[in-house]
């Protein structure tokens, strides 16, 4: 069957199916948010409308019914908080003030089930040597990442501690990972264990609140990956914040300690939001959109550092749910065989990334940029290789308005390498529907065209060489 048949076979059926999964949750969601009485107004309710959080209705009535009034003798008590059990999680315990040993224990789950179908790429590539290599097209419904998180304080409130179970059904892994740390204050807060190395601007609490379906193929081929290590962070200034990160290396996740090499990895990010905090209403989380509209334009302007020195043994592992292995600009592994000469094996080079970003906002528009310099040097290899050094840089761009406040935003992004053996790019547009009154909760369509790219990653919409069209569905959960 030829691929033209191919792909019309697989849009004639898993499209319309999954639409039709999509069309049925909305309108489940739309008679759920008909019943119950989520507090859509309220610029502070992050969870207003969730099943199980103060925010709700009792069962069987509706926004507009009259609650009984209570009998003539009965105690009102005022009603508790709305945020009493939600504070950027599910508060599971917490002990008072004044207690001898200070204890919280907060609860966070974030959910990624996506639909993809990559099947109008060309089946083959061409590397810049000349090999023609198989492209990996995908049509598949996957639970792309799910993180059970645990985090809170312990002895003292400056004794900070998180645990993750952290999954990806597209990479077929699992990893558990811990962190400890001490916040001496605004200014400094150290940690010690798995984070992202702060080279790319989606890298630092951003996490999944992206304007498209995921990170731009640019972000993903040029960014630095997950790792065990140590790092500071704090906001020494009013505006100005900082992340300074020290670890085992670019992609470490679930890498056994015999096969990490000796080398660390530097990377550090700067960032100012001069007209208040761009990601409101606390973290950074939703620097990418302007959820939390207002009519005062706020803006951010940053860049990161990242040095690593790179082993093969230690950067061709794939299998962990966040992990970039280094690609050259034409698809093909940096550390594979004949990556730069026919049976030549690269064993160790080294990587340094600056990144350039920043982003403005004002009243439900957004509009979010990064330049990335990328280079490859001080290679070790087995054999003669034709060059000392390659240099690839490459940006990313992306615009997105609310057309209805809080419920319906449509964005376009674009993304592009400009590399040593190859050039890349990428364009998409679609819609973010928040179809509960809480930024957590979405879903997306999206319609991408790219050509040549320059990257693989299982938990990404991306396989190197691709050439073609790919229509996305996603549904997140985030809280």
């Amino acid at each position: 069957m030829s691929r033209q048949c191919l792909f019309a076979r697989s849009n004639s059926v898993g499209l319309p199916l999954a639409l039709t999964v999509m069309s049925v949750m909305l309108l489940a969601s739309s008679a759920y948010g008909q019943t119950s009485g989520s507090q859509a107004g309220d610029p502070d309710s992050r969870v207003a409308g969730l099943p199980g959080t103060a925010a709700d209705t009792a069962p069987g009535t509706t926004p507009e019914a009259e609650p009984p009034a209570p009998p003539a003798n009965a105690q009102t008590q005022p009603p508790p908080p709305k945020d009493e059990r939600y504070r950027d999680g599910m508060v599971i315990w917490q002990t008072p003030d004044d207690d001898t040993v200070p204890f919280l224990l907060k609860f966070n789950l974030n959910t990624q089930f996506r639909y993809l179908n990559t099947l109008s790429s060309d089946d083959t590539f061409t590397d810049h040597l000349g090999n023609v290599r198989d492209v990996h097209a995908r049509h598949d419904l996957t639970v792309n990442r799910a993180m059970f998180i645990l985090n809170g304080y312990i002895f003292d409130k400056r004794l900070i501690y998180s645990y993750t179970v952290w999954t990806s059904a597209g990479a077929a892994s699992i990893v558990t990972a811990g962190n400890i740390g001490w916040r001496f204050n605004q200014a400094l807060s150290i940690i010690g264990g798995y984070n992202g190395a702060p080279g790319s601007r989606s890298l630092v609490n951003s996490f999944p609140f992206f304007t498209g379906v995921d990170r731009s193929m640019a972000d993903n081929f040029f960014r630095p990956g997950f790792t065990q290590g140590v790092w500071a962070l704090g906001e020494p200034v009013k505006a100005l914040n900082y992340m300074a990160f020290l670890g085992n290396g670019l992609n470490t996740l679930s890498i056994s300690a015999n096969k990490i090499d000796t080398h660390l990895l530097f990377s550090g990010s700067v960032w100012w939001e001069p007209l208040g905090n761009y990601g409101e209403p606390g973290k950074s989380r939703n620097m990418y959109d302007d959820y939390f509209a207002s009519d005062k334009t706020r803006i951010r302007i940053g860049t990161a550092f990242t040095r690593s020195r790179e082993d093969r043994f230690s950067n061709l592992d794939q299998s962990s749910p966040e992990n970039t292995s280094l690609y050259n600009s034409d698809g093909v592994l940096t550390f594979s065989t004949g990556a730069f000469a026919p049976g030549v094996t690269v064993d160790v080079a080294t990587y340094r990334l600056w990144a350039i970003d920043g982003g403005i906002k004002r009243n439900g528009l957004a509009v979010n940029g990064q330049y990335f310099f990328r280079w490859l040097n001080d290679f070790d290899a087995d054999g003669p290789l034709p060059l000392a050094s390659t240099f690839d840089d490459g940006f990313e761009l992306s615009a997105s308005q609310f057309v209805i406040p809080r419920k319906l935003m449509v964005y376009g992004r674009g993304s592009k390498v400009f590399g040593q053996f190859n050039d890349s790019w990428e364009y998409a547009g679609g819609v973010k529907w928040h179809f509960v009154p809480t930024e957590r909760l979405w879903l997306s369509a999206e319609v991408m065209r790219y050509n040549k790219v320059p990257y693989s990653g299982a938990f990404t919409p991306y396989t190197a060489g691709m050439t073609g069209w790919a229509p996305m569905l996603q549904a997140v959960l985030a809280f």
